[in-house]
């Protein structure tokens, strides 16, 4: 009896064994999860104008999905733990990084003594210690940030921040009332930062003269509202267009630096061609029309900023509303580009392959759709396999 006991255990065991679902490189969706490193957090952040976790749009139109269906229900149903944050739809990259750090804390918004003194709003903002974005974060539980469009100048300072703090408010504030956020000492808390069609030396679409103002898309009356004086009292560089501006965006990167305690990625994307008079024009069927006009604005443009940065054929390839070489990497920056073959370092941007679509590719579209999966299961995987 024991015997035929034993021999029904081992071919039990056996067929377990040969079961693919039992391998020792067991996959999901083509996934070899058993050769991930790590598995830490991952926090989208929404650029100008966008939207996230704590916006009732986002449940019928996800700002990361859009057309291609909600990006981060995806992910998660591969295995990986993924968050959108909402941060100020026009903020300053200060007051977005702020923000993303009191939902990622469960904290009160604290946006610092001197700044806001200095810019003329309110110190504390919105409160999510009920609401929390993430279960947890610390040095054993480290997170990867993704920012879209403006939101890869909010990801690069929240990480700034988070290693080195804010001299200027740890100067002005008590030890006992100041934001841990401005102490410093916790860049360990950031693993990866990537950015996706960022302006990180900000972008001409600012610069360029309207020669015919009677002929404006939806996009060219967007921006001219969000340069329009502003009412609530607040200083005018305190808010997203001011940073984006070519000559404000090399400011900040003179002082925003990498940290050496996380990987840095940058995806470029472009949706022009080179025409036979030599300027750059949108590409047939990848350009949403919203872009189409200034794309083709910024194509034919050459000129330079207020304070004489000149802008060459060098910055008309774009994505019809960031420059396709302001969104390879900030300037002042260690920079390579990316190869698979090559040991990865930490505190030096990679540029990763130049993505073809236009501004909105990385979210899934509005009208174009964009299969934006395949692209970012392939992107986190890499990051887990670090």
């Amino acid at each position: 009896m024991k015997s035929r006991k034993t021999l029904l255990l081992v071919f039990i065991l056996f067929g377990i064994l040969l079961n693919p679902s039992f391998s020792a490189k067991k996959k999901s969706n083509g996934l070899e999860k058993e050769n991930w490193n790590s598995n830490y957090t991952y926090v989208f952040v929404h650029g100008l104008s966008g939207w996230g976790h704590y916006d009732s749009i986002n449940k019928f139109f996800p700002y990361w999905g859009m057309k291609n269906g909600f990006l981060i229900k995806e992910l998660k149903k591969q295995g990986f733990k993924a968050y959108d944050a909402s941060v100020a739809p026009q903020g300053s990259a200060w007051d977005r990084a702020c923000e993303l750090y009191a939902q990622l804390t469960g904290t009160v918004t604290d946006y610092g003594k001197e700044h806001s003194e200095r810019c003329g709003h309110e110190r504390f903002g919105r409160d999510f210690s009920k609401e929390p974005l993430i279960p947890q974060w610390d040095s054993e539980n480290k997170i990867n940030l993704l920012g879209h469009s403006f939101g890869g100048v909010t990801v690069r300072l929240l990480a700034h921040l988070m290693a080195n703090g804010s001299e200027a408010e740890r100067a002005v504030t008590d030890p006992e009332d100041l934001s841990p956020l401005f102490a410093g000492g916790h860049g360990d808390w950031i693993y990866s930062v990537t950015t996706l069609a960022a302006p990180h030396n900000g972008t001409s679409a600012y610069h360029v003269p309207d020669e015919n103002p009677e002929a404006k898309t939806k996009m060219q009356e967007m921006m001219d509202k969000s340069n329009a004086p502003k009412k609530d009292g607040r200083a005018d560089y305190d808010y997203a267009d001011y940073d984006m501006h070519i000559q404000n965006a090399q400011k900040i990167n003179q002082w925003l630096k990498t940290i050496d305690s996380a990987y840095y990625f940058s995806y470029a994307s472009s949706a022009t061609q080179l025409s036979d008079q030599g300027k750059q024009i949108p590409l047939e069927g990848m350009m949403e029309e919203l872009f189409i006009r200034s794309s083709l604005r910024l194509g034919s443009f050459e000129g330079q900023t207020p304070d004489g940065i000149v802008l060459g054929k060098e910055w008309q390839e774009n994505d019809g509303l960031v420059n396709t070489i302001s969104a390879y990497a900030p300037d002042f920056a260690p920079k390579e580009d990316y190869s698979q073959d090559k040991a990865l370092k930490k505190g030096i941007w990679y540029v990763m392959p130049l993505y073809k679509g236009d501004h909105m590719a990385f979210q899934g579209g509005l009208t174009i759709k964009n299969d934006i999966n395949p692209f970012y299961i392939k992107h986190l995987d890499m990051i887990n396999r670090l």
